[in-house]
């Protein structure tokens, strides 16, 4: 097999590996959660079970759903799918690279969302178009505060292509005050991006508090099972996008086997971390009120300002 087909192989199988892996790491979260709290939990593959159980489901539909509604699931599926498919996970130079952007990613995030959020108010009801309003109002800060910290990375890699500032966070030989402030703005935004605890539960259905879950009350069957395994797609987008670009010792750079297979390694393991990390912290923190999530995201945005401030203050030139 020539080096460029090798190539497109390991492309496609780093593309289908975070489709497949996905609710896999929902499991994971859920089992570490369960036991935190003292409880057996479900078995780590269920979620695998759950969206087998919604595809086998007839998918109802209200009478007044336009095409609009009908359409989302697959184009939240698609842009969510091609988002992860772009941020590297086992090796950095692949065929994607070319179109491994930062801002063609979150295009394509926010394609989803605009989408969503267009189906939340396309049936009429209270809660559908409650969730959008606050999916749009909350991601008009989210936005801002994931791209600031991405421009804080490509500033010392002098690139927006994803696979050029792993490559360049690879060959780092110390933490920098910049990198570490644009690691805890992602991290806050990953939380509100996914709608994780203390901004949202995704596993409540508290229509004084739900974000996400409201603009999905009215799907079922493979609609709803696309829109879940989508949300899962995206948690592990974020969970990868964080390892590849503040931890990526181990990544490949190479397409030999034994390189790719330590990545893969490496990378699961460091998924597996970031998983019981987030339980631990779902478990011991409270979900906060809504009015304060703009000051959550405020404050994200700020960590990633000074990011910037710090990395032409203190590292240019040193």
């Amino acid at each position: 097999m020539s080096l460029s087909m090798t190539l497109w192989v390991l492309n496609l199988a780093q593309a289908a590996l975070m489709v497949l892996a996905a609710p896999l790491l929902a499991g994971i979260i859920q089992k570490c959660k369960a036991r935190l709290q003292n409880r057996r939990g479900a078995p780590i593959l269920q979620p695998y079970r759950n969206l087998l159980k919604l595809f086998g489901k007839e998918a109802l539909l209200a009478e007044n759903a336009s095409w609009i509604f009908r359409t989302t699931p697959y184009v939240l599926f698609t842009t969510t799918a091609l988002a992860a498919s772009v941020v590297p996970v086992f090796l950095v130079d692949l065929p994607s690279a070319l179109i491994a952007d930062v801002i063609a990613m979150a295009a394509l995030l926010a394609l989803a969302r605009f989408w969503l959020a267009l189906a939340g108010m396309d049936i009429g009801t209270a809660f559908g178009g409650m969730g959008a309003s606050r999916e749009m109002t909350f991601s008009a800060m989210a936005e801002p505060a994931m791209l600031m910290s991405m421009f804080v990375m490509s500033l010392g890699a002098h690139s927006t292509n994803l696979s050029t500032m792993v490559q360049h966070a690879l060959h780092l030989d110390h933490l920098l005050p910049s990198v570490a402030f644009a690691l805890a703005a992602l991290l806050m935004v990953a939380i509100a991006e996914n709608g994780r605890i203390p901004i949202d539960n995704p596993s409540t259905h508290l229509e004084l508090t739900m974000i996400h879950e409201a603009m999905i009350l009215e799907y079922s069957g493979r609609h709803l099972a696309l829109i879940e395994w989508a949300s899962q797609i995206k948690l592990l987008l974020f969970a990868t996008l964080i390892i590849s670009l503040f931890v990526p010792w181990g990544i490949a750079e190479s397409p030999a086997i034994q390189p790719v297979l330590a990545a893969l390694v490496f990378w699961f393991g460091k998924v597996v971390l970031l998983a019981v990390a987030l339980a631990v912290l779902e478990t011991g923190l409270a979900k906060i009120r809504l009015f304060q999530v703009p000051e959550y995201l405020s404050t994200a945005f700020v960590l990633a300002f000074l990011g910037m401030l710090v990395h032409y203050i203190l590292e240019v030139g040193a």
